[in-house]
C-alpha cells in the first residue's frame, strides 16, 4: 500500500480539468457515443421494476477530499465511535444541467471494511472498501428529509438484515465448497 502525501493529493487536485465533463469523458473514447446528453437529475429512471431519480445505476464519481480529521473514540475492546468531517471535491466538473441543487443534502449509512497498517510511532496507511446507502434526502428548497426518522430506521434494518441473509448464504456456499475439497482430498489419498 502506499503512502499518499499532501503533496501528491495537492498534485492530483491540480491536474483536474475545469470544464465540464462531455459526453465523450462520460462514455469512454472506445464506446460509441450517443447524440443525445443523459437523462437529468430528475427525471425518472427504472431499476428492478422501481422508478427513481438520481443518477443512473451504474454511474460512479471519483472525489478528492480535502484534509480532513478523523477523530475516534475506544467504548469496547473491538468497538470504536468516530466522527469524520471534510469538504470533497469532484475530480472533474459536473456536466452543465446535471445533479441536484447546491444545498441538497443526502443522509447515507456506510458499511466498509477499513485496512490499516502500521508505518511507524505515528503514521498509518489506510484504505476503505464498502457500501453506502441513502437513507433519506433533503431537498435544496425544504426544511425536512424526504421520509422520517422512523422510517430511515425502518430501511436501515432492511439493509442490515439483506446483508446478515447474505454473509450467511455465503458462509453457506464457502462450507458446501470446502467440504467437497475436502471430500476430494479424501478420495486421492
Amino acid at each position: 500500500m502506499q503512502v499518499i502525501t499532501s503533496n501528491k493529493i495537492a498534485n492530483n487536485c491540480k491536474r483536474r480539468e475545469d470544464k465540464p465533463m462531455d459526453q465523450e469523458t462520460i462514455q469512454g473514447k472506445e464506446k460509441k457515443i450517443e447524440k443525445t446528453f443523459p437523462m437529468g437529475y430528475n427525471e425518472y429512471k427504472e431499476f428492478e421494476g422501481k422508478k427513481y431519480t438520481g443518477m443512473k445505476v451504474g454511474g460512479s464519481h471519483r472525489w478528492y477530499y480535502d484534509r480532513g480529521e478523523w477523530k475516534e473514540k475506544k467504548i469496547t475492546p473491538d468497538k470504536w465511535e468516530f466522527a469524520y468531517a471534510v469538504n470533497k471535491r469532484r475530480a472533474w466538473l459536473a456536466p452543465e444541467g446535471s445533479g441536484v441543487p447546491a444545498g441538497t443534502e443526502y443522509h447515507w449509512y456506510i458499511l466498509a471494511h477499513q485496512n490499516v497498517k502500521k508505518i511507524d510511532a505515528n503514521n498509518y496507511t489506510t484504505s476503505m472498501i464498502g457500501l453506502k446507502y441513502k437513507l433519506a434526502h433533503k431537498r435544496a428548497e425544504k426544511e425536512k428529509w424526504n421520509t422520517s426518522d422512523i422510517s430511515q430506521k425502518k430501511r436501515l434494518i432492511q439493509i442490515l438484515e439483506e446483508l446478515i441473509d447474505q454473509l450467511k448464504g455465503e458462509m453457506v456456499e464457502t462450507a458446501r465448497q470446502n467440504s467437497k475439497l475436502e471430500y476430494h482430498k479424501h478420495l486421492i489419498y
